[in-house]
This record gives C-alpha cells, sequence and structure tokens, in this order.
C-alpha cells in the first residue's frame, strides 16, 4: 500500500498536449467536417504534413472555451488522424468542435476553425465491404493487397523476469511456472518473438556489488532468467534498468513495492564498464550472430517521469550515449535505441540530442495507453531519419492499476482498434502485458482485479486475449475493405485476411475511445459483403467477444459468490467455460454476383470474427 500511495501520489496527470504552446507550430488542420450519427459525432479533417497526431476540442457553444476531448485513457489526448467519433454528447445538442497539429505527445498547435454539429438518436446500419467488392468509400480503411504486417509480434511486456524462477503462489497458482506458461502461450499462439521487461540490473539477481572499493559483475543470475526465456523459444528486449545499489547516487529513490532503485550511477565509468561487459557476456553466453540479429538494448524507462529517473534530463541523454557506445564498443551491429519515454514525451528532445551529439539510435522508443498511438514517421522525416523503426515498448488500455478495464470486453475491442491502426506504419507494438502475475504496486489482491495481463491468474484467457488471437490467426494475405454508414472508422472498423489454404478471415469490431462511454447505448446493425468465386459454398463460422460470449470475467462475477479467489472445483469449471464462443455455423453461397452476405448485430463494445472455409 506504501508504494502503491507513493505511486499514486508521484505519477499525476500523464502526456497532456500543451495548448498552443509548441515551439515549432504545426498550421490548423483545414477541411474539418462533421457527420451526426446516432449516438455521436464522427469528426475527420484534411492532414497536416508533419503532423504526429491530432488533439480534437470541443465546446458547449460557439462562444464557450474550446477542451480537449478527454478519451478516460489516462494518457495522451491526441489521437494519430481521422475519423474519430466523440460518443460524450446527448442527442439533439449541439457542440463545437475545433482540431490542432501535435508534433508528439507534449505539443499542441494553434486550432482549426470551428464547426457545430449534433449527435443523432436513431442509429444507421454500418456496411463492410471486402475483397473485390471493396470500393474505398469514405470511412473505410481501403487498404491493399499485400502482406499483412504483424506489429503484436516483435515483443510483449511482463513483470520482472526474475518472477519467472519464482515457487511461491498468487490465488494458490505457482507465480514462476504460470508466467513462464503465460509467455509460451505468447510465443505459440501469436507469434511473440521478444520480450519486454523492467529490472535486469535489480539487486535480486545480485549482477553489481562493489567489494574493498572493486567493482564485482556477477551474471549468473541474469543467464538463469534469460537461459528460461530463451528455452521458452523467446528473446530479451533488455531494458537497462534499473540501477544497481551499489553504483546508485541516489539509492533511496525506489519505484514500485520491489523497489527498483531510478537513481543516476554515482560513477559514470563504472556504469559504463557493467554495461560493456554484461554485453560482452550475453554476446558470448549466447553467440554474435544471435544477439546481434535477434536482440535489442534498450536504455532505462520512462526518464521523463520523476517516479521513474531521480536526475535530470540531461543526465538522461549522458546514461544513453555512455550506455550505447559501451554495447557499440562490443559490436558495431548491435541494437540499441530510446527513450522509452511515457506518453509519447521527449521525442522532439531525444531526436535533437543523438543528432547532436552522434550517439547511435536503431529505433525510437515511446508508450502510450489508453489510445491509438502517434504517427511518428512525419517526425522523424523531418529530423532526416526516415525508415527508423518506431517501437512503442508499453501500449495497452489504461497505465493505471487495478483498473477494471482490463477485464472487460472494451479492452478487447479496443486492443483490435490500436492493432489496426499501426499495421503497415509502427513495427511493433508491444501490448503491456502477458500475465496478470504481476507486482510492481503489490500482489494481485483476487482474480480479475483489472490486472494488466492478457491471461489472468490460473492463466484464464480474458476477452483481449481472444481479440489478439483471432488476429494473430488472419491469413497472410490482407484484403481490401470498406467500411461505410453510421459510425464507420470511428466506432466500426474492420480487418480482412485469406490464408494460404483459400480461408477468408473478417475481424468486424465497434468501439469508442472514450472509456466514460464504454456502456453507452451505440449498437450497430452490420452487413458484411464478401466477395468470392460465384457458386462457391464456404462453411461460415462466427465468433464473439461480447458481454455474453468469450467473457471469462462474467462467468466467475456469476459463480464467485463474493470470493476472491476460484477453488479447486471452481477453478475447473471456470477453465471449462474459457472458450472462445461460437455461433451456430452455416453453410452459405454466393450469388451470381459473387458476393457473400452475412448481417448480425454488433453492440458496442464487441467483436466479431467470420471464418469463411471453402
Amino acid at each position: 500500500m506504501t508504494a502503491r500511495a507513493d505511486w499514486e501520489r508521484r505519477i499525476g496527470r500523464r502526456g497532456l498536449p500543451g495548448d498552443e504552446n509548441g515551439s515549432e507550430w504545426l498550421p490548423p488542420p483545414s477541411g474539418l467536417r462533421a457527420v451526426a450519427g446516432g449516438g455521436h459525432v464522427t469528426l475527420d479533417w484534411d492532414p497536416v504534413p508533419g503532423a504526429a497526431g491530432y488533439l480534437v476540442y470541443r465546446a458547449e457553444a460557439a462562444d464557450a472555451p474550446f477542451e480537449p476531448l478527454d478519451h478516460g485513457g489516462g494518457d495522451v489526448l491526441a489521437v494519430p488522424g481521422g475519423p474519430y467519433a466523440d460518443t460524450s454528447g446527448e442527442p439533439g445538442r449541439v457542440r463545437y468542435y475545433a482540431v490542432a497539429a501535435v508534433t508528439d505527445g507534449a505539443s499542441a498547435g494553434p486550432r482549426s476553425e470551428p464547426i457545430a454539429a449534433t449527435p443523432g438518436a436513431v442509429r444507421g446500419p454500418v456496411t463492410v465491404e471486402v475483397g473485390g467488392a471493396a470500393d474505398g468509400s469514405a470511412g473505410g480503411d481501403s487498404g491493399s493487397h499485400g502482406e499483412l504486417a504483424r506489429p503484436w509480434e516483435p515483443m510483449i511486456g511482463s513483470e520482472h523476469l526474475s518472477y519467472m524462477l519464482r515457487r511461491d503462489t498468487t490465488g494458490g497458482q505457482v507465480i514462476g511456472t504460470e508466467l513462464r506458461e503465460a509467455l509460451r502461450i505468447a510465443h505459440h499462439e501469436f507469434g511473440v518473438r521478444a520480450v519486454r521487461a523492467h529490472g535486469i540490473l535489480c539487486d535480486d539477481l545480485g549482477v553489481y556489488a562493489e567489494v574493498d572499493g572493486r567493482a564485482v559483475h556477477d551474471f549468473g543470475g541474469i543467464d538463469r532468467v534469460y537461459d528460461t526465456l530463451m528455452e521458452l523459444g523467446l528473446r530479451p528486449v533488455v531494458e537497462l534498468s534499473f540501477m544497481p545499489r551499489d553504483l546508485a547516487r541516489d539509492p533511496g529513490k525506489t519505484v514500485f513495492t520491489w523497489a527498483g532503485i531510478v537513481s543516476p550511477p554515482r560513477d559514470w565509468d563504472r556504469w559504463a564498464d557493467l554495461v560493456r561487459d554484461l554485453t560482452e557476456h550475453l554476446v558470448g553466453r549466447y553467440g554474435r550472430e544471435e544477439v546481434v540479429s535477434r536482440w535489442a538494448f534498450e536504455v532505462w524507462n520512462e526518464p521523463n517521469l520523476e517516479v521513474f529517473w531521480s536526475g535530470t534530463d540531461e543526465e538522461y541523454y549522458r546514461l544513453y550515449d555512455v550506455s550505447a557506445a559501451a554495447i557499440r564498443a562490443v559490436d558495431p551491429r548491435l541494437r540499441v535505441g530510446g527513450p522509452a519515454s511515457a506518453a509519447a514525451g521527449w521525442i522532439g528532445g531525444f531526436l535533437d540530442h543523438v543528432r547532436d551529439s552522434g550517439a547511435p539510435m536503431d529505433f525510437l522508443s515511446t508508450h502510450v495507453y489508453g489510445n491509438v498511438p502517434l504517427d511518428l514517421r512525419p517526425v522523424l522525416d523531418g529530423y532526416g531519419r526516415a525508415g527508423t523503426p518506431t517501437w512503442w515498448t508499453e501500449w495497452g488500455p489504461t497505465p493505471t492499476h487495478f483498473h477494471r478495464v482490463g477485464d472487460t470486453v472494451f479492452a478487447a475491442a479496443f486492443l483490435l482498434r490500436g492493432m489496426a491502426s499501426a499495421v503497415g506504419r509502427i513495427e511493433s507494438l508491444s501490448h503491456w502485458v502477458a500475465s496478470d502475475h504481476f507486482e510492481e504496486l503489490g500482489a494481485p489482491p483476487e482474480l480479475f482485479h483489472g490486472g494488466f495481463g492478457l491471461l489472468s491468474v490460473g492463466n484464464l484467457r480474458k476477452p483481449r486475449y481472444w481479440a489478439l488471437d483471432r488476429l494473430a490467426r488472419l491469413g497472410r494475405q490482407r484484403l481490401p475493405v470498406a467500411v461505410g454508414g453510421d459510425g464507420a472508422g470511428g466506432l466500426v472498423e474492420a480487418l480482412a485476411a485469406r490464408a494460404d489454404d483459400g480461408r477468408i478471415s473478417v475481424l468486424v469490431w465497434n468501439v469508442t475511445l472514450d472509456q466514460a462511454a464504454m456502456s453507452a447505448d451505440l449498437d450497430r446493425q452490420v452487413l458484411v459483403r464478401v466477395a468470392v468465386p460465384a457458386g462457391v459454398s464456404y462453411l461460415v463460422r462466427h465468433y464473439r467477444i461480447d458481454a455474453d460470449h468469450s467473457n471469462i470475467p462474467r462467468v466467475w462475477a456469476e459463480m464467485s459468490g463474493g470470493s476472491d479467489w476460484p477453488d479447486d472445483k471452481q477453478w475447473a469449471l471456470l477453465r471449462e467455460a474459457n472458450t472462445l464462443d461460437e455461433l451456430v455455423p452455416a453453410t452459405l453461397a454466393a450469388g451470381e454476383d459473387g458476393l457473400l452476405e452475412l448481417a448480425f448485430e454488433l453492440p458496442m463494445p464487441s467483436v466479431s470474427c467470420l471464418e469463411l472455409v471453402p
């Protein structure tokens, strides 16, 4: 509780862009337009060259103050682009909107000219056109033929990896055993290749000590952790954190219940020696080509937050330079990046620094929660770094520990919105985290407590696990999709792909970004049309994730009787009920027009996955 109170005192509000205070303002977007729909207003605008995203403002009257729209995600408010659905208004009540361009998570330029719009009371239908029938109509994601990018595969987050070695229990389940199994599932079911976690240099692994004034490095604990990870088929993203106590300038500056030390080093040369020796050790133990081609090094975690870095901005930049130089001294091909910032912060400052210092940067890393990630490609282009990979090394529905949204169907549809947005523009969007065996602010107090994991304690599949499962099972060939109608693009979105065996999968979801409206009446009737050869029959399987399907937290709520943890009988019943629910399959054939049609209700929030098997 002490760690939790300290966290909540220091974390503060994250990542609110400033109101017209950027040092290099971008011009306001032009062509702002609004379309009223049932329970919402969908906004869109013309893109601004150089913009990473856009901040949407709203006012209650033409002469009233404009305030940024807050989705309730607790992090960056700007979105990478339109269409954007405001679902916070009342039907029949006029509101005024304006939009400003942003260059990162902390600056906003002047606002556009405002426009007025009024949410409607009547919900209209939505159409999803897949394949040759797609016409690229407004509000849709026209997509393109080609291989479907998979930004969830490069990495996933985890509690610090020494937890894989623990033998004690939470909820009667062995922590290390279950964390290892959760990471194995992420690798085998989703194709995840690496794991990012904090604390590899913390004192629980005994990495660094000073004996009679001499620095002693012991990598045996790291070996046990990384050997275990490699046995699962995964590689680490070596996040260089936190500071060993004997090397810390301010050892009393800590974070989390496990007291990660967030201080700069008291001796920069000894820090450089530690990083270089660790890198040499990893190359020697696991093989030079293995580490060069499949590993990466990230310098620290969220140093733009005082809770994670007790030093100054300049001291973090020094930490980055010293660390990057030590890594590259072992092999100039090794990948290193940062700043691993919270809320898309420090992007411009970090890029300024590496430009001026000449320090290597093989990837740009940052974090965001409760929103779709910004598009940092224009910012990188402006620094002459076009093509530099962007790694969002933490992302999820909320940055808040024990927030109930993590266990909901809303989080499942939100996951698909974020991942679909990342396809083709972001190299890595790393879900934070795989497992609810996670103790930054204390052990899980009950089964469904709002943990960050895709999997609960007991490795039950939450709704957002099933969303990622369906996404990962999409075929490799992306099919063009156009979504039209009431809420298209702002509420209802879709992805479609064809597998090598001819199976066609269509994912459709309905979700608002506004977490305060996650129970709003925004259901839609959807008609999906898939272009297939005329007369060919398909077995159509329809999987659902909604309040009544694929929703294990609801099952537990009905059986728990107020208990925090299941007993043995309840564990067995939960595992039996922990399925991806399927509606009754049907065999359908396309007509002479080559269109196969399916109509269904799509609640908000919910996910539907259609599989067409020839």
